[in-house]
């Protein structure tokens, strides 16, 4: 048994449009024997979670499937023992005997990925031994959690994406500082814990400067403890009496999470020892005053108090029998507790600062406390050090609320952690002699959030009201296009249309990614990476996705919904690829881009395509129909009810809705449809026209954008592009399946004169497909070039041309064919034997070579 491919999905998919984080598994499960009684008590014995499975009672599925959804049974508990819950999971045999696909969920990547190799080795060993050894499993649940605790979001980002997820506002993983960008293009903001985009610069290094932030709080009458730096051990005494004697808090100027702080410092010997350990940390150290009381976080946000939190450094309380050291393993063994900031609450580990501060309290580790004694073990009460959090939200005085968000202000801080030393929050502070004794920039978030006593507060609400106020858009508008044929040229057009509204569009092709008039970046670019280049850049007001197959069926969709999704056609293209073996399979795998039409936008769907209208019964969106038949009964019945469509009706392009219907351009000035010459250019600019409209583009704007945009090889290169070379034109088309020949083929029979045509197949079709390209090639062309593909995709050479000729004489086995394996030598052979008035059709696998050919005979006839 082995995995032969795993694939991680990563947005809305060819297995689940609302599950978006899968793991793919293609499982061989070679020669295998299987007991299934014993097997699946053996299993449960290592596994015991998976007792009760209904498959144990089942003997109506074959023992491939059975071992295959076991092996995915095994990676769902096994991420669900470490505390990342999954629950989805299917598995589907292939044409292939023995071969399945395995899938399920996945809360980190990578774990999802380890789950996979470990269910395997599991599922293997018991087959093999009848057990899978206990220390192996700890060790694989060992490196599942060290993989969730490094690959998890931290608790503030966690807390504020899901905040967004509630309020359907997409986020994404910029991999760069541990950013998070939240919705898209231009509406885009972006977090790093709880600093963001509107943070600003002067406020956090302020913030960062301890003593500067004294210095202007102190100046606006803010109560401050008083204080001074210094750089050496020498000054210790004269900065001592400088801030009015013992006792003192000594710490490190730019120091955080609690780390090198000696706080109620009331000898000298202390002083010089608490100045060594702060130094440690920063040159410059603080000295200031220690005020006696309870430290408070008060979290203040968008200038409004969000929560108050009273932090206690970490103890143990004594039980009279116990010494502090066993005390601090029983309180670490808490299930709350976990290292950093996984959990709730943090494993207390002992320093040398937990030793100063129980020899304060006349304890060592090896003391035992009399029962309910506290012993303190930290100098501070930062959560990362083992402390624990009280909410006092309720209880801050409104004076003290008052202060809060005045000192945020008087800082700067969109979002700023207050620290408050006071007897009594709900007391004003200058009655307890308080004081503020430091200011945060990027407070955490864990203490409110899950509070160790009292009540959680959802503090990341103010942060998304604060990024995304109320009614402002978090999404620019995302037309995906997907499609056997077509697609490219639509995606152009559509993007073309949306430039009338003079907003900038990124837009996605197999030629490249696209922002306003600029090529990003060159090559077939139509998958999720490219994607969320467009929805990545703050400059982005609409974007136009071409979506291939390819990039759904190896990570899914880079985006969570789509406003329009176009399905243009499917056609019998790339089977037998993938585990995509029929045009079913296919046409399943393409929905994925009406599914994911928000129930608020538009599925625009080719009602004369059944496989692609039947699409419908499954969308949540409003649909939109496209046909070249005006009489279309589906086409009607939809205009009866009110839907929204486009016909092509008495030579005009036409948008329909209920009663009334608007002529929007008659396709003989289309440049597009070559003189209303290319019936499927027709239909990709109804597709082009329909969803347009649906995104509340004008008629004349999309009138205009019908009229100015041409099939040219600066505009659709590779699509459509007819030259003309004095004696006879050259068209140049990216046609590569029965579907694109067949579109040819018609716009062929309305050409006065003979065709001459240069041919070839992608490699990684299946025999009979190609066969079927020489076929109907037979049927276009007076005379055929046959060329190959310079990447042969797994193919010995002369092996795709011999399969085309094969097609081509079995039809005609008369017609000259010329078999010149080289594209660039077989096109010019074809331009220098063209026939007068003739037609040399090319299909390229090199787009810009056949284009720069053709385009230096044009040069040479212009002269």
């Amino acid at each position: 048994m082995k995995i032969l491919k795993i694939q991680t999905l990563r947005g809305p998919n060819y297995w689940s449009i609302q599950r978006h984080q899968l793991v793919v598994a293609r499982l061989d499960l070679e020669d295998f024997q299987l007991r299934r009684t014993g097997f699946y008590q053996n299993l449960c014995h290592v596994l015991p979670s998976l007792a009760g499975n209904d498959l144990t009672s089942r003997n109506d599925i074959d023992d491939g499937y059975f071992l295959a959804t076991v092996v995915k049974d095994i990676a769902i508990a096994l991420q669900g023992y470490v505390g990342m819950q999954v629950d989805f999971g299917a598995v589907r045999a292939t044409v292939e005997p023995n071969i399945y696909q395995v899938v399920f969920e996945y809360q980190t990547e990578e774990a999802g990925r380890y789950a996979a190799r470990a269910a395997i080795r599991i599922c293997s060993n018991i087959l093999e031994t009848g057990t899978y050894a206990t220390h192996e499993l700890q060790e694989d649940l060992k490196d599942l959690r060290d993989i969730r605790l490094d690959g998890q979001l931290g608790p503030s980002t966690e807390s504020i994406v899901a905040e967004a997820k509630v309020k359907n506002i997409p986020w994404l993983e910029l991999g760069s500082r541990a950013m998070i960008q939240l919705g898209y293009g231009i509406y885009q903001s972006r977090i790093q814990a709880t600093l963001s985009n509107k943070t600003g610069i002067l406020g956090v290094e302020l913030a960062c400067d301890k003593e500067g932030t004294k210095s202007i709080l102190r100046g606006s009458g803010v109560p401050v403890p008083r204080g001074t730096t210094i750089r050496s051990a020498k000054y210790l005494e004269e900065a001592i009496a400088e801030v009015g004697g013992f006792p003192i808090v000594i710490k490190p100027l730019n120091g955080n999470h609690g780390r090198g702080i000696t706080i109620d410092v009331r000898t000298v010997n202390e002083a010089i020892d608490a100045f060594d350990m702060a130094q440690e940390v920063s040159e410059e150290v603080i000295i200031e005053r220690f005020h006696t009381g309870r430290d408070h976080r008060v979290l203040v946000i968008n200038g409004k108090v969000a929560a108050v939190a009273e932090r206690v450094p970490a103890n143990v309380t004594g039980d009279g029998v116990s010494t502090i050291a066993k005390l601090i393993e029983i309180t670490n063994q808490d299930p709350r507790r976990g290292d950093g900031h996984d959990n709730v609450l943090t494993r207390i580990e002992i320093d040398r600062t937990s030793i100063d501060v129980l020899a304060r309290q006349g304890f060592t580790l090896e003391s035992v406390p009399p029962a309910g004694q506290v012993c303190y073990l930290k100098a501070t009460a930062n959560l990362s050090t083992g402390g624990v959090s009280v909410d006092r939200t309720d209880e801050i005085h409104p004076e003290n609320i008052w202060l809060a968000e005045r000192v945020a202000r008087i800082i700067g801080l969109d979002i700023a952690g207050i620290d408050v030393v006071t007897e009594d929050i709900s007391r004003p502070v200058h009655e307890t002699d308080g004081a503020i004794v430091e200011v945060n920039a990027a407070p955490g978030f864990r203490m409110h959030t899950a509070p160790s006593i009292g009540t959680p507060r959802n503090v990341a609400a103010p942060v998304i009201d604060m990024l995304f106020p109320a009614d402002s858009p978090c999404r620019v508008p995302i037309i995906a296009i997907t499609g056997t044929n077509g697609k490219t040229t639509t995606t152009r057009l559509i993007a073309h249309i949306f430039k009338q509204t003079g907003k900038r569009i990124g837009y996605t092709t197999t030629d490249g990614i696209y922002i306003g008039e600029f090529l990003v970046e060159k090559g077939d670019t139509t998958g999720p990476y490219s994607a969320q280049v467009i929805l990545r850049d703050p400059t982005v007001e609409v974007a136009v996705l071409e979506t291939a197959r390819g990039g759904i069926l190896r990570s899914g969709l880079g985006f969570d919904a789509c406003d329009v999704g176009v399905v243009m056609n499917v056609q019998a293209d790339h089977l037998g690829i993938g585990d995509i073996d029929t045009i079913e399979d296919l046409a399943r795998l393409k929905s994925v881009i009406a599914k994911t039409a928000m129930p608020s936008g538009y599925a625009v769907l080719n009602a004369e395509d059944p496989l692609v209208a039947a699409m419908a019964k499954d969308v949540v969106a409003k649909i939109a129909y496209f046909s070249m038949q005006p009489d279309h009964p589906l086409v009607q019945n939809h205009i009866q009810q009110g839907g929204l469509a486009a016909i092509y009706e008495n030579g005009f392009i036409t948008i329909v809705k209920g009663d009334w219907k608007i002529p929007v351009a008659e396709a003989v000035n289309v440049p597009l449809t070559l003189g209303g010459r290319a019936a499927f250019n027709i239909q990709n600019a109804m597709a082009a026209s329909l969803a347009a409209f649906a995104q509340g583009v004008k008629v004349e704007e999309i009138r205009q954008g019908l009229s100015t945009f041409v099939a040219s090889s600066t505009q659709t290169p590779g699509r459509m592009n007819l030259f003309d070379l004095g004696k006879f034109h050259a068209l140049v088309d990216y046609a590569h399946n029965p579907a694109g020949f067949k579109a040819i083929a018609e716009f062929i029979q309305k050409w006065e004169g003979e065709a001459v045509g240069v041919i070839g197949a992608p490699g990684d079709r299946r025999d009979e497909d190609i066969i079927e390209l020489g076929q109907l090639a037979a049927g276009m062309f007076s005379r055929i070039f046959i060329k190959e593909d310079k990447d042969l995709r797994g193919r010995a050479p002369r092996v795709v041309a011999d399969l085309m000729r094969q097609g081509v004489e079995s039809v005609n086995p008369n017609l000259l064919c010329i078999t010149i394996l080289d594209e660039a030598e077989a096109l010019v052979a074809a331009l220098d034997s063209a026939p007068t008035n003739g037609l040399v059709v090319v299909f390229p696998d090199k787009v810009d070579q056949a284009i720069s050919i053709i385009e230096s005979r044009k040069s040479k006839i212009a002269l």
